[in-house]
């Protein structure tokens, strides 16, 4: 009996392993077999938020390896739009574009499909964003609507309207999202519930468009805010005067003047140079093995961030334990 019951967990075992085998390996053969471009002659790419930041580098850079390149930017006459205009060739086309508008979404497709060479559109880069930083208590529903409008909704609004062209080019969706997509902290969290559900719309896309060939990459930066225009400045002034009177004995002014000047270090101390990210965003467009996920920080940082969601919940949150800055917040709340 006990024979039998051990061959059986034996042969129950080796079925199971075979067919996980069997599915790695297809998995992979078909995350081989994904196309990919040499050089852009005859295929186009759409990139939102060209205005500045990455997607002003990476549509120059696309530019230069000859893609048809569709260029939204929010403001089409302003300072940023114009000089691209001026540094790229007669292929890279400014497109007026809020991804919160869903009739600028349908122009600029209408103008894309218009305008499309003859390998057609391979590649819809979901660059568009914003960020803000606050304590969750110091946020209104607004900012969170806004916040979640711009980086999620906008991504989404965006791939409705461009899925169908991708998928005819058996072509890329790329989505550019954060650390804190997964990496919770003090004072980002709209920035993190935007990025969090981004991350989620880009992962059932991915498991979707693999039956019609589209490969789904998500881009996450680390501390890249010196290299864009991205990061909202604002004084501890700005905060304190949206705070009602009751926050503001929960959260003096004193503290307030401590985040904030935290918060700024900490932006001042990220890198300059985006290039990292550019180059990542290339390879997800332009590679035969496009990544899933592009996880772009220090060595260090990197090793940490892999590691963190992988942790117990109670190990994660006693990681702020050990910075200064948490450890002043509870002194000096309600403090005089």
């Amino acid at each position: 009996m006990y024979a039998t019951f051990l061959i059986g967990q034996i042969t129950g075992i080796a079925t199971i392993s075979a067919m996980l085998l069997f599915g790695l390996a297809k998995l992979f053969s078909r995350h081989r077999s994904s196309g990919h471009v040499q050089d852009g002659d005859g295929y186009a790419v759409l990139i939102t938020g060209c205005d500045s930041g990455f997607g002003h580098q990476l549509a120059r850079c696309l530019d230069h390896k000859g893609f048809v390149v569709f260029a939204g930017c929010l403001s089409p006459e302003g300072a940023g739009a114009q000089l691209l205009a001026r540094q790229s060739s007669s292929n890279l086309k400014i497109l007026k574009l809020d991804v919160t508008s869903d009739e600028e979404v349908q122009q600029a497709k209408k103008m894309v499909q218009e305008n499309l060479p003859e390998k057609g559109l391979w590649a819809v880069v979901n660059n568009a964003g914003i960020t803000d930083w606050a304590e969750i208590e110091w946020s209104s529903i607004g900012d969170f609507h806004n916040m979640v409008d711009i980086n999620l909704f906008g991504s989404i609004r965006t791939s409705f309207a461009f899925l169908p062209l991708i998928r005819a080019a058996k072509g890329r969706m790329v989505y550019m999202s954060s650390i804190f997509a997964f990496f919770h902290c003090l004072n980002m969290g709209a920035y993190s519930v935007s990025k969090r559900g981004l991350e989620a719309f880009a992962d059932c896309l991915r498991v979707e468009m693999a039956s019609f060939g589209v490969k789904v990459s998500i881009i996450q930066p680390g501390n890249f805010g010196q290299a864009t225009s991205i990061v909202k400045m604002k004084t501890s002034l700005d905060i304190w005067e949206k705070l009602d009177d009751e926050r503001k004995q929960i959260f003096n002014r004193q503290y307030i003047d401590l985040a904030n000047e935290y918060f700024t270090t900490t932006c001042r101390s990220g890198s300059k140079n985006g290039d990292v990210v550019i180059d990542a965003m290339l390879h997800s467009i332009t590679s035969a093995q496009p990544k899933y996920r592009y996880l772009l920080a220090s060595a260090t940082d990197t090793f940490f961030f892999r590691l963190f969601p992988f942790l117990p919940t109670v190990v994660t949150d006693a990681v702020f334990s050990f910075s200064s800055m948490y450890a002043k917040r509870r002194e000096m709340l309600y403090a005089e």
